[in-house]
């Protein structure tokens, strides 16, 4: 089976379910006569309140500004879909980065299919709906998965049947939310990978986890160099390596010494030139203070 046959038996579980049912659309029937008059409905904008089940948290705004820009041009291609509260109000069930969009775009009114569904139906079908998302971040998925388990009382097993995902991924997914704040927050900005944070999470206490977080960041380091590091056990600043880096050869304190020429007197960086015996390194400058780095940036940029 295909994997995008799955996805669409997965969101036939959730959102799609509804938008397929006619009988969940009144926008479907004529209030005077019962017969057809069409499947969208031109609401205003002002009338509709954001979906308080949308699993996403994190809206990137420079995409939302090339969406309102596309929409102010084109208009929206895809309706919203949004369930009537009552006194002409509505709430979103999905389109969010539309709805924002428009906003952004000064839209008055929106196109929407206008769907009947309960808090416990709107919750499940934003969360089935939004993990099928490619663009959800790991911890963004997590969330949902925490929300499944804990608001809809799903098992792993029934969710991993509702979501075509394998209980070894959610169960991954989950783990992650036992990391610090800190270390969620590069995974939702894509500081750090999810092979890294999935890494941290074995990596023993709160402490360590985050020092070796700092230094991920910081050296650059790969999943497999992470990991190494956390086979040894060491802090991250006494790591125990293989390859003994060499003593600074008369060319390479030549070379700090041109570079910190070149940075003059009117800073107090210090520069250190770092080279394995494999020929790589790294030149770094150190800085004291935020002016130290301005006049080293405007130095650089002469």
């Amino acid at each position: 089976m295909s994997s995008n046959i799955k996805k669409r038996a997965a969101l036939g579980k959730g959102l799609s379910a509804l938008l397929e049912n006619a009988s969940t659309d009144i926008t479907t029937k004529s209030p005077d006569s019962g017969g057809v008059v069409g499947s969208i409905s031109t609401i205003p904008i002002q009338s509709i309140e954001a979906n308080p089940f949308n699993p996403r948290t994190h809206f990137e705004q420079e995409a939302l500004t090339e969406l309102s820009e596309s929409i102010a041009v084109h208009g929206i291609i895809q309706p919203l879909t949004v369930r009537k509260l009552g006194n002409d109000k509505y709430q979103l069930i999905s389109g969010e980065r539309r709805f924002r969009a428009s906003q952004i775009a000064g839209l008055t009114e929106v196109p929407a299919y206008i769907r009947i569904a309960n808090d416990q139906s709107m919750l499940e079908m934003a969360l089935v709906e939004n993990i099928q998302r490619e663009d959800l971040n790991a911890i963004e998925v997590a969330l949902s998965y925490q929300r499944l388990i804990d608001e809809c009382s799903l098992t792993q097993e029934q969710m991993s049947q509702k979501i075509s995902k394998s209980r070894s991924s959610i169960t991954n997914h989950l783990r992650l939310l036992k990391l610090p704040v800190e270390i969620q927050l590069g995974v939702r900005d894509n500081v750090i990978s999810m092979g890294h944070a999935r890494a941290l999470v074995s990596a023993g206490d709160e402490a360590f986890q985050l020092q070796l977080f700092n230094r991920v960041i910081f050296d650059n380091l790969s999943v497999r160099d992470l990991e190494t590091l956390i086979r040894e056990g060491d802090h991250p600043t006494h790591v125990k390596s293989t390859e003994k880096a060499p003593a600074a050869s008369p060319e390479l304190n030549a070379a700090q010494h041109t570079f910190r020429s070149f940075l003059g007197d009117r800073v107090s960086a210090k520069v250190e030139i770092k080279k394995s015996n494999l020929g790589s390194g790294k030149i770094v400058i150190n800085f004291n203070s935020e002016v130290d780095l301005n006049r080293i940036i405007e130095i650089l940029n002469k």
